[in-house]
């Protein structure tokens, strides 16, 4: 069945969605994707986070290319339209989306994570754009997010040469946000999820939403728009509530010391 290809368990408003293609690397298929796509709903209408994995010996090596020999032109268009689609939802919903990543995170499975919004990998995870030794060319939306991630030179560099980066190359280059122990990836992920489940909603939709709008803005609209989210997210309940228990002392500094 499709939905056993995602697995989806929501605990303690964190929504754990898993990657169940364990013998084909976790390879993003058609009916992969439509999984996903419903697991990612599923868990916006049910949570405050979200954590995408991959089950078994990696977080997903990318797109499944034993379902495009026959592809038109066409056909392949409309394909990566729907990928954007997918992703988009991830990136633009609700609620954030934290990728915990172990083993190869290739193609379309690192345009998966970069729809995510926070990148935990361990050490074992390899990062690669591949598309370019197989004559293709990326269409999940990698032109767009990865290369905001790293800029467009590294991201030539990457699909002209085939070029990988381990988990610490990943993490300078501004592709993962945390680096893990073997193993550690869904464990710091949880941590964070934990974390940004308690955010004040307002705060979170300026992070999701006006964070990325003002990137493409000019300085001036971008500082006005940032104004305006300022001042919905500081006069909400949750904003004051907070604000006051900062004030009487009942919350913990932001840095210790």
């Amino acid at each position: 069945m499709a939905e056993d290809l995602v697995s989806l368990d929501i605990r303690d408003a964190v929504a754990w969605i898993g990657l169940n293609r364990p013998a084909k690397r976790n390879a993003i298929s058609d009916a992969l994707l439509a999984a996903l796509d419903g697991a990612v709903a599923r868990a916006q209408g049910s949570a405050r986070a979200m954590v995408v994995f991959g089950h078994g010996p990696c977080f997903s090596a990318g797109l499944d290319l034993s379902e495009h020999k026959a592809r038109t032109a066409e056909q392949v268009l409309h394909h990566s339209r729907g990928w954007h689609a997918v992703f988009r939802r991830i990136r633009t919903g609700h609620i954030p989306a934290i990728a915990a990543i172990h083993g190869a995170c290739v193609g379309g499975g690192l345009e998966l994570a970069a729809a995510c919004h926070i990148r935990v990998a361990d050490a074992t995870a390899r990062f690669a754009l591949p598309e370019g030794s197989r004559g293709i060319f990326v269409g999940g939306g990698a032109s767009v997010h990865v290369a905001r991630l790293i800029g467009a030179a590294r991201m030539a560099d990457m699909m002209l040469t085939g070029r990988s980066l381990d988990a610490d190359a990943a993490e300078r280059a501004g592709l993962i946000t945390y680096v893990t122990p073997e193993g550690g990836a869904l464990e710091q992920a949880a941590e964070l999820a934990v974390k940004v489940a308690r955010m004040a909603p307002l705060t979170v939709l300026g992070v999701l939403h006006a964070l990325p709008r003002i990137q493409d803005m000019a300085e001036e609209d971008g500082l006005f728009v940032e104004s305006l989210m300022a001042a919905l997210a500081q006069t909400g309940a949750e904003a004051q509530a907070g604000l006051a228990d900062f004030l009487e002392k009942r919350s913990a500094k932001a840095v210790e010391g």
